[in-house]
């Protein structure tokens, strides 16, 4: 334990960060100490397994097509449930399954996440359920590894679908806004999505952009009511109210990630030379820049400044760069360029920012399909045959 001076000590420094940074999401913290727990203790041996265990493995193994390892660990999570499978019931919803379009490996992964499917009555339980997916068009794989069709029709499932056809109206939409964000249909209704969607009225957003909103990250649904307002204050104060156009797309990027997540990668930014102005600037026109995990952000300025020599200030200008990936885009279409500089086709002082930023029909019609005829190396390079090697004597 800490001595009560040093721990003193301790609380002071943390609340000192706190409040000298709590008023700008994109000033990072100072670094602080760091402590972390870890408990270990000794396994105990393992008891037998009873007989009833073994035969559930087998039965797993030989009629629902998981692994061993998978049909143990099911086994176990179907013991611990003190449940008995009836190998004539467990036939039966199989069955069942395989008729609604289930295949042995999707069963294999569904069983592993809901495995009483294997003991409830098949026409009571499983099948209304199936059938209330089904009306929604909402596809099986959706409901793998995710332990909804565990979930009680009535009192849950139902519940969380007609809440969320107030806010996003039809099925289409619920069906866009569940493939997003499958484990939505877990969340309880009363306890997290009500709530949630309270506090976004009560700060002022319109029904129409919460309904965007929800659409593209059902999981806003989930955020406790102090976590919403935190943000709301944030992107206040980065410019961003919510009566702008930007605010849902900047709002789902910021709802993904925790406080802590959030200043590392803004201190990540600010390590490589962009200032706290370009990056607020930056994010505002493009609010993915901060979705990036932190060896992509490194990745691909150094790639920009090192390889194609931008300088950092005009890459945060454009920031739609960031956006876009490096080995399905970027990379491509400079393997392409480069193939035509080598050719004589186009000058080497060619605008590449327009050229790499454009839309890929327009890059196809003007620097592909326009050379494909005598220069075929296009062509493969476009398709990454032909990698980029970096440009000579490169004049941007």
């Amino acid at each position: 334990m800490l001595p009560s001076s040093g721990g003193r000590r301790l609380v002071v420094l943390i609340r000192r960060t706190a409040v000298a940074t709590a008023g700008n999401p994109f000033q990072p913290q100072p670094p602080t100490a760091r402590f972390s727990h870890r408990y270990f203790s000794t396994p105990a041996a393992t008891a037998p397994r009873p007989e009833p265990y073994h035969n559930t493995v087998s039965y797993l193994v030989n009629s629902c097509g998981l692994s061993p390892a998978a049909a143990a660990a099911t086994a176990a999570a179907v013991a611990s449930r003190r449940m008995r499978i009836s190998t004539v019931k467990a036939d039966a919803n199989l069955a069942l399954l395989r008729r609604h379009g289930f295949s042995d490996a999707q069963i294999a992964l569904l069983l592993r996440s809901a495995p009483n499917l294997l003991i409830v009555d098949a026409d009571k339980i499983i099948r209304p359920k199936l059938e209330f997916f089904d009306s929604l068009g909402i596809p099986i794989d959706w409901l793998l590894n995710k332990p909804v069709l565990e979930r009680s029709l009535n009192q849950h499932i139902i519940p969380s679908v007609e809440f969320l056809r107030g806010i996003l109206g039809t099925n289409a939409n619920i069906r866009t806004a569940i493939s997003r964000h499958p484990h939505a249909l877990l969340f309880d209704v009363e306890k997290k999505m009500r709530p949630a969607l309270q506090a976004l009225r009560r700060h002022g957003l319109s029904e129409e952009a919460i309904s965007k909103l929800v659409l593209s990250q059902m999981g806003v649904l989930r955020l406790a009511p102090n976590r919403i307002a935190e943000i709301f204050e944030h992107l206040e104060e980065l410019g961003i109210p919510s009566s702008d156009s930007r605010f849902v797309r900047a709002y789902v990027v910021m709802s993904c990630y925790s406080r802590e997540a959030w200043l590392r990668k803004v201190a990540l930014y600010r390590s490589l030379g962009v200032s706290e102005g370009e990056l607020r600037e930056a994010f505002k026109t493009q609010p993915s820049i901060l979705a990036l995990s932190e060896e992509t952000i490194k990745r691909k300025l150094r790639f920009f400044l090192d390889e194609l020599k931008f300088d950092l200030s005009d890459v945060m200008r454009r920031p739609v760069f960031l956006a876009y990936s490096l080995e399905k885009c970027i990379l491509p279409r400079c393997a392409v360029l480069s193939v035509l500089m080598r050719e004589g086709k186009i000058k080497q002082d060619v605008d590449l920012f327009s050229a790499l930023t454009g839309s890929s029909k327009i890059f196809i019609k003007k620097y592909v399909s326009s050379y494909a005829g005598n220069v075929p190396d296009v062509i493969e390079a476009y398709e990454g045959k032909i990698k980029f090697e970096g440009f000579q004597n490169q004049m941007v």
